[in-house]
């Protein structure tokens, strides 16, 4: 396990070979065969003993991981002759080429995708003015061409012997994250050390994927938490894979490989734009547009406090039963993926029963609210399977911001331009209701099933709230509180009672489900509903 001190002190590379000594007389044939010793030498990377040092920590170098991204023989890697400018602390004899980043271009399904890849074997990853400036130029170009780019985040920080130029170089990078959102999709990949600003980068982009026991993410490293607060934890403990993808919810997946990590970045990107201006990828598929969802039916218990699945749910409903979770360990009370239906890319936002019962909550409500957002930005639709008995109550839910937070999906869905539509499977109640893209926050389509109950809350509570006082008048305040809520549920949560009144497009039989999504869907694909003109909202932090 490298230590916080070693990634401080970044590995230093060898002194390349002085170059060939040049030839007074101009030969074309001469220069391109030294063009040729040179290219050759840096394929071979710098020294051997830092590559097995690379491999003995269960880690990748970069141009490995590069090919594991790229389909095969595509990646046109640029500026590998590049070197830093830097004097003092001996930089300037030791200058080699690329300077500890490799950066270029490739296809992944057939599809133009950029990337930048940290070399650790390279003054260990650690950002320099010339490091910095090749990542601005592949994020430029991404942006200029409007295809995703693709950070392999494996470096100790920023180039201590550089200075502030280096910390200036972070500073590049964010903005050009910035300028990037919503524009081209931003994949970052945490394969080593992320330390201090250099975790910032990631926090920009779209979607974090980590590796256990190589990937780590912190601002300030367990040397520093311990001076500063007298608290002991390990590098994994503070800032590891797990704790990011089940705890803070800064990394949307993580895996036991980078094999299997950098796999599942490929599926990511097949499913996804190259940019805000196009749709999403669409194919052929051999699952039926018409195929009755007959298993919904057991799937789904009628009972409102019966736990289920959603993801079985889901499983079900789209084709081949395939989706592509976000967030799988974090905020588990609301389900996030993205799906296919007909071959067409949406987004599926769902409570989840068996979490919480599905309520929402800080974590949750933020959760969903960036991934809606991410679907909007880059044209992806919003299917939302509501099946919410409220928002979660409690004093710490309160004092941290439950109503801020929560209205980060309020506002989320009340902006989103995409074909929205909502189901309801079981119960929506309260403020929940309206919030999980109701008709009265702007769904395009909002359907229900027939054991839906749609309520300011479950009879049971609004019977004790409306009619207490005649409860406690009454001789037998148990019968007559079993009767009222009888009467309540049956005047005001019959299933018919939204869609009479317009709030509900139709009551829907549970295995026709997915054939009415693709049918909606189909309808609503040429939609278009442009915001007001400004320069940007104001949503609730």
């Amino acid at each position: 396990m490298t230590t916080f001190d070693e990634l401080l002190a970044p590995t230093i590379a060898p002194a390349p070979a002085p170059p060939p000594t040049p030839d007074p007389t101009p030969d074309l044939g001469r220069s391109t065969d030294e063009l040729k010793r040179l290219k050759e030498e840096l394929s071979r990377g710098p020294d051997p003993e830092a590559t097995r040092r690379q491999h003995a920590k269960g880690k990748l170098t970069a141009p490995e991981r590069l090919q594991l991204l790229f389909d095969e023989g595509t990646f046109t890697e640029i500026e590998p002759l590049r070197r830093h400018r830097a004097a003092g602390f001996g930089l300037e004899a030791r200058k080699p080429h690329g300077d500890g980043v490799v950066i270029g271009w490739g296809l992944v399904h057939g599809r133009t995708v950029f990337a930048y890849a940290h070399d650790f074997r390279v003054f260990g990853g650690a950002l320099g003015e010339a490091h910095a400036e090749k990542i601005h130029k592949v994020i430029d170009l991404a942006e200029a061409a409007g295809a995703p780019v693709v950070g392999l985040s494996d470096g100790a920080g920023a180039r201590i012997q550089e200075g502030v130029t280096a910390l200036a170089g972070y500073g590049g990078i964010f903005r050009r994250n910035t300028r990037a959102s919503g524009v081209i999709p931003q994949i970052s990949v945490i394969l080593g050390p992320c330390a201090g600003g250099a975790a910032y980068s990631p926090a920009l982009t779209d979607f974090v994927f980590m590796v256990r026991g190589t990937s780590q993410m912190f601002i300030t490293g367990p040397d520093v938490v311990q001076a500063v607060t007298g608290e002991q934890i390990t590098h994994d403990g503070l800032g590891g894979a797990d704790v990011h993808a089940g705890l803070s919810g800064v990394s949307g997946f993580v895996y036991d490989d980078e094999a299997d990590c950098l796999a599942d970045v490929r599926h990511l990107l097949s499913l996804l734009p190259q940019n805000n201006r196009e749709l999403p990828p669409v194919v052929r598929t051999d699952d039926p547009a018409d195929r009755r969802t007959e298993a919904l039916t057991s799937l789904v218990p009628a009972g409102p406090q019966q736990a289920y699945n959603m993801r079985a749910v889901i499983e079900e409903i789209v084709d081949d039963g395939d989706y592509f979770e976000v967030h799988e360990a974090w905020a588990q009370n609301v389900v996030c993926a993205l799906a296919r239906l007909d071959g067409h890319v949406v987004g599926v936002v769902a409570n989840q029963p068996t979490a919480l019962a599905g309520v929402l909550d800080i974590h949750g409500s933020e959760k969903a609210a960036r991934f809606v957002q991410f679907c909007d930005a880059f044209n992806i639709p919003l299917v939302t399977l509501v099946d919410v008995p409220g928002f979660l109550p409690g004093v710490d839910q309160e004092h941290n911001g439950i109503i801020r937070h929560g209205a980060k999906l309020l506002y989320a869905y009340c902006n989103a331009t995409v074909p929205r539509i909502s189901l309801v499977l079981r119960k929506a109640y309260g403020g929940a209701y309206i919030v999980m893209d109701s008709r009265s926050i702007g769904a395009d389509l909002s359907f229900a099933w027939p054991t839906n109950e749609i309520a300011v809350m479950g009879a049971e509570g609004a019977a004790n709230v409306v009619f207490r006082r005649e409860i406690a008048a009454s001789d037998d305040p148990e019968a007559t509180r079993t009767r009222l809520i009888k009467e309540y549920r049956t005047e005001l949560m019959h299933p018919y009672y939204a869609a009479e009144r317009g709030l509900v497009d139709d009551i829907i039989d549970p295995a026709a489900t997915r054939t009415v999504l693709i049918r909606s869907l189909a309808m609503l694909r040429s939609k278009h509903a442009p915001l007001p003109e400004r320069k940007h909202g104001n949503p609730p932090t």
